[in-house]
């Protein structure tokens, strides 16, 4: 169990590097245990709230455990602007910086995956030991000429049109998708759903909507090059909002010496319905 002093560090805020009117934008985070740092990156449209499941895991396995919200989402700040991967890798900068990090371990899900491949792009690997793309979005979702496999852009519009008209009602379509809950019903409650769609109906409907062409249509497979420390691909093979070929496989094959994990059965949001798998893989992974 987390100690209370624990606790008390676990409640704080960080000023980033960035501003809007002239303000400092503040982000939210948790800091437990102690040991190699490992950073949990969240998915859209959730909260670092989404890691419960994996942050005791972690801690109990001698890591110090850092995940933060997102700007827009959670307790963070909500800025008009700044959804995209360059501002937010510089935010997730500020925060290596801000708690003085070295030898850093990057877990991204799946949005979060795009600030692990641009934070390297633009910042490099020496601070970081190892990173993980987990349900990753990354290297590129949209379909193109040269990504045959991706989302034709329509579906992204359907999307933001969606969450203009209807935002509420989009996320509780959104939810049940994220876990392909009709084959999942008993891996995960109801009452796990509807936590799940009180953190995003919280966020910024503004930022809520800009970071889909953030993680729709951002090529990452430049900065996926760049990776030069060990790395780790985990996917589910029935996810259904973030293709496997695209991501998980196409970033398998860019990063030279890479790990591939695909978890049989498993949907996007499986760190709900498949969290006694995903435990064990990020801490094989972790302890190497």
């Amino acid at each position: 169990m987390f100690t209370f002093n624990e606790y008390l560090r676990s409640l704080r805020h960080f000023n980033t590097t960035s501003k809007e009117r002239n303000e400092y934008i503040n982000l939210y985070y948790e800091d437990y245990g102690a040991g190699q740092p490992v950073i949990l990156i969240h998915g859209w449209p959730l909260s670092s709230a989404m890691w419960e499941y994996q942050k005791q895991a972690i801690v109990e396995a001698g890591f110090r455990c850092i995940s933060y919200d997102r700007r827009g989402f959670g307790k963070s700040d909500k800025p008009w602007n700044g959804y995209d991967y360059d501002c937010m890798a510089q935010d997730l900068n500020d925060l290596i910086t801000a708690l003085h990090l070295d030898e850093v371990i990057l877990i991204g899900f799946s949005m979060g995956g795009g600030e692990v491949a641009r934070y390297i792009g633009n910042y490099g690997t020496s601070k970081l030991s190892k990173v993980v793309f987990l349900s990753s979005i990354a290297p590129f979702m949209l379909k193109t000429d040269d990504n045959p496999d991706g989302v034709p852009a329509e579906t992204f519009e359907e999307f933001k049109d969606a969450i203009k008209n209807d935002r509420l009602g989009f996320l509780d379509d959104f939810g049940k998708n994220f876990v392909n809950y009709d084959e999942n019903e008993d891996c995960i409650s109801k009452a796990q759903l509807h936590y799940n769609w009180t953190i995003a109906a919280g966020a910024s409907p503004k930022g809520t909507l800009d970071c889909i062409d953030a993680f729709g249509k951002t090529d990452l497979r430049e900065d996926l090059n760049k990776i030069d420390i060990p790395t780790l691909f985990v996917h589910g093979d029935a996810d259904q909002v973030v293709p496997i070929k695209p991501t998980a496989k196409q970033g398998h094959s860019i990063v030279k010496d890479s790990e591939l994990q695909i978890i049989k059965g498993a949907p996007h949001g499986c760190v709900f319905t498949h969290a006694n798998d995903v435990n064990e893989i990020l801490l094989t992974f972790l302890n190497k």
